[in-house]
């Protein structure tokens, strides 16, 4: 089986932890040898790789290089007997190995990079898809907008949380001392701080924060997350006079994003641009109550309300109104969250798989 992904092992980011579980599931299913795995980008190494996963960390980087490992793998012979493609911007590298190895393909789909009606390279290119895949129904019925697939040909399959690692606990005293929020009430956004994609909602959080904080003074807004739009935000913040109420820790480490939830009090993230939002099962499985928002796909994240709170971004009073019914909310996972386990994770992918490749009965093909 052959996987082409932006990143997954050393990579940060939601993207790269759904292409950790793709990877996992892929490899777990029945019949299954190998995966190999194409990375884009690695930008940290030492991650422990599932069995029967070879992740070519030593492709990722130049262009060039991926390019004559792919070419180098295709040659090869495989055996491979499916193709997956874990982003729209690989599809043509996907149609190309289809062709090369006579194998299906599946396309993964997860959000903003798919809504816009592409180029006719593309909208031809997705034709040649055996499967779409995407991580929400509001992604699916964008991208069929322009790829008029067939239903049959498409399938929604939500992101995944690890309920082993996240988990409810107590607040770490040096974190809240690190960022002053002892005895604070905490709300918390944990995101890129990309100026590309300002629509995370920070703006609209940072906006009725003074509202807020008329009736909850002791209202802090921690922000998890890096990235060139920064400094913007730090400037709103002192425009708005809330800088002393707004902290920005900036990145955070993986094995710490678990102990960064659970400083908080309410997790907000009114958007409009969430393909689905795995930092929402986090939180939720650190037992915070979550916003999300009307406007994207994260209302699938907090499947329409039943696991959080709901709130229009074009609205500050729906904002104020779903932050304050969040912290009204007690602590502790909701249930109905395990609809999103790693383990349900994998039996929908391996439902995909058994859909999608028919074993022909020769040494070339890895499902028998």
């Amino acid at each position: 089986m052959l996987a082409l992904v932006t990143d997954a092992y050393g990579g940060r980011g939601g993207i790269a932890q759904h292409n950790r579980h793709l990877l996992e599931a892929l490899s777990t299913a029945p019949g299954v040898t190998e995966v190999v795995a194409l990375p884009r980008v690695v930008l940290e190494a030492g991650e422990r790789l599932p069995e029967r996963v070879s992740f070519r960390a030593d492709v990722a980087g130049a262009k060039s290089r991926y390019l004559r490992a792919f070419t180098g793998v295709l040659r090869s012979g495989g055996p491979f007997d499916l193709v997956v493609c874990g982003h729209l911007n690989l599809l043509g590298l996907g149609v190309l190995a289809k062709q090369w190895l006579g194998a299906p393909l599946v396309q993964v789909v997860h959000g903003i990079e798919a809504w816009p009606t592409p180029g006719p390279v593309v909208r031809r290119l997705i034709g040649h898809v055996d499967r779409l895949v995407s991580v929400s129904d509001f992604t699916r019925r964008r991208v069929q907008a322009w790829a008029c697939l067939p239903e049959a040909r498409t399938a929604v399959i939500p992101n995944a949380i690890d309920l082993g690692a996240f988990t409810p606990g107590p607040r770490r005293a040096d974190l809240l001392a690190r960022y002053g929020l002892e005895g604070r009430t905490v709300l918390l956004t944990v995101a890129r701080l990309a100026g590309h994609e300002r629509y995370k909602g920070f703006d609209e959080v940072m906006e009725v924060l003074p509202t807020l904080r008329a009736t909850r003074p002791d209202l802090a807004y921690l922000i998890v997350g890096d990235g060139d739009d920064r400094a913007r935000l730090e400037a709103k913040a002192r425009a708005l006079g809330i800088a002393e109420h707004v902290v920005f820790a900036g990145h955070v480490p993986e094995k710490e994003k678990a102990d960064h939830y659970r400083l908080a009090d309410a997790f907000v993230m009114v958007g409009r641009g969430e393909g689905f939002g795995i930092v929402y099962l986090e939180a939720l499985a650190c037992g915070i109550p979550v916003v999300a928002s009307t406007a994207d796909a994260s209302r699938e994240a907090v499947r329409d309300g039943a696991l959080g709170e709901l709130a229009d971004p074009n609205d500050a009073a729906s904002i104020c109104e779903a932050i304050r019914a969040a912290l009204a909310r007690p602590r502790g996972v909701p249930p109905g969250l395990e609809h999103f386990t790693a383990e349900r994770f994998h039996h929908r992918w391996h439902g995909i798989l058994t859909e999608c490749v028919t074993p022909v009965g020769h040494a070339r093909h890895a499902l028998a």
